[in-house]
């Protein structure tokens, strides 16, 4: 004789399942608010060279900088033009 086995669907008649369950899709690092970018650098990447710039986030200390892509960086021609200038007037001074 097989035993009587109870789905759960017979224990909970009530309980409303989803027939697929949602999984937690970590978001990419986004970089969040900009505060300025402090230096440049150009890496080489699946051989193609890229300008990398270090920007410091707002509310953020100088251990959460991060290494940003030009197109990977909000508003990216503002603050790109701003570090620039200020590279301009210190080779001048």
């Amino acid at each position: 004789m097989k035993p009587y086995l109870q789905t759960e669907k017979d224990k909970f008649p009530f309980r409303k399942r989803n027939a697929t369950p949602t999984d937690i899709v970590e978001e990419e690092d986004s970089p969040g608010p900009v505060k300025n970018s402090i230096k440049a650098r150009e890496i080489r990447i699946n051989g193609r060279d890229q300008r990398q710039y270090l920007f410091r986030l707002k509310n953020q200390t100088a251990d959460k900088d991060k290494w940003l892509a030009e197109d990977a960086i909000p508003d990216g021609n503002l603050y790109l033009r701003q570090f620039r200038a200020s590279r301009r007037t210190e080779k001048s001074h």
